[in-house]
């Protein structure tokens, strides 16, 4: 095959439009993807002023752009691709980017244009400004959520002052959660809010890649919000006494490696949540949705406070005294002069750091399991961290 020959069936079946003019602008070739774009047959454009593929105002200065670059050899358009629009045969108008190169052959000048349809790009792009603002709307929805739900527990803090011993315990109370709020709440918002910035900022370039990383960001603040909600609502249900035990027959080994396979999901790298049942067969006769709560509470803490490789021992009973649930890890541990608090409301161990959380978990297991006549213990160092264990009395 004849160099030309190849260089013909490359053009020819080039995923780009590539289309020749001669230095008085007119077309001298087009290749298959340039007509598909326009729209036009080649013999509708060949002999014809490549400005019918243009719409205004570079349609009347076309001529103009090849005469000003004859003379003074600065290119408008020639060289490297910039994005302009393209004039299809209905009259309709596409973005593309177009690069020109300047080919001299046989000692006559010709000036090659080539063609990116650009149409599923802007596409894309419009389609990820749309996400970036249904990202806006929703950090508002869920600021505006979270002030509704603070206004609520103001009143509760008010009806659980009421019951205070003493009204240095009801200061140490306030002074704690507006500590966590401030911090709990300002910062998953602040990531949200970055992220979502960051996202519409990438969506003008079309940064796919950056617009999903920051996309999971936020999910994953607004996940970390809904807990924080779903903790405060917990405590305001049980304040009111609209929660009860309601005891079911169920399989507690099926409902254990349920927990297991969901929390495993949501540890961190190299974590282990090691399951084991001892005893009796599964089955027992308890509130199935409290129990789950409290379980998931205890492992979302065993998490938080252990290292990446560290590993959770989950383990339930069943004997003849009843049912007993334990979640041991090897994480940081509870202070000794914390512990005597551990279960109060908003009270959270000083070795905590920047771990976050809202100091409610726990007292939200405990209070489950008083509902369900059971009895919650724990034993914790710093060397070896930290058991949890419930123990359920079997029923008559």
């Amino acid at each position: 095959m004849k160099n030309s020959d190849l260089l013909l069936d490359i053009v020819q079946n080039a995923i780009d439009g590539i289309i020749s003019i001669n230095d008085r602008g007119i077309v001298e070739s087009i290749n298959p993807s340039a007509c598909k774009l326009f729209g036009y047959e080649p013999e509708e454009v060949i002999g014809n002023n490549i400005s019918i593929l243009m719409p205004q105002p570079d349609q009347l200065q076309h001529d103009n752009y090849i005469r000003r670059y004859q003379v003074t050899h600065k290119p408008r358009i020639i060289g490297i691709g910039r994005e302009v629009s393209g004039l299809r045969k209905d009259q309709t108008t596409f973005p593309m980017r177009l690069g020109v190169s300047e080919v001299n052959y046989n000692g006559k000048v010709f000036y090659v244009g080539f063609i990116h349809d650009l149409t599923h790009q802007k596409e894309a792009e419009e389609q990820l400004r749309d996400y970036a603002l249904h990202l806006e709307e929703l950090v508002e929805t869920r600021t505006q959520s979270l002030n509704d739900t603070i206004r609520a527990l103001e009143v509760a803090k008010e009806q659980i002052s009421t019951s205070l011993e003493s009204e240095k315990e009801l200061g140490k109370l306030k002074s704690r959660f507006i500590s966590m709020a401030s911090h709990e709440f300002r910062t998953p918002l602040s990531t949200i809010q970055l992220s979502a910035s960051l996202a519409e900022k990438y969506a003008e370039s079309a940064g796919v890649k950056e617009i999903n990383k920051h996309a999971l960001k936020i999910k994953a603040s607004v996940t970390s919000l809904t807990a924080i909600l779903n903790n405060f609502l917990q405590m305001e249900r049980l304040e009111s006494g609209n929660i009860q035990a309601t005891d079911s027959v169920f399989d507690l080994t099926e409902l254990a490696r349920e927990i297991t396979e969901e929390m495993q999901q949501l540890a961190k790298t190299n974590q282990q949540i090691h399951y084991r049942h001892k005893g009796q067969s599964g089955e027992l006769s308890l509130d199935r949705n409290l129990l789950k709560n409290c379980i998931i509470n205890l492992i979302t803490n065993a998490i938080k406070y252990s290292g990446d490789d560290g590993v959770i021992a989950f383990t339930t009973t069943i004997d003849d005294s009843g049912c007993t649930v334990s979640v041991k890890d090897d994480g940081i541990g509870i202070p000794a002069e914390d512990q005597k608090h551990l279960f109060g409301a908003f009270f959270r161990a000083q070795n905590t750091g920047n771990i976050p959380g809202t100091g409610l978990g726990l007292n939200i297991v405990a209070r489950h399991v008083a509902l369900m006549h059971g009895e919650v213990s724990f034993e914790s160092d710093n060397e070896s961290g930290t058991i949890f264990t419930l123990k359920f009395p079997k029923h008559d």
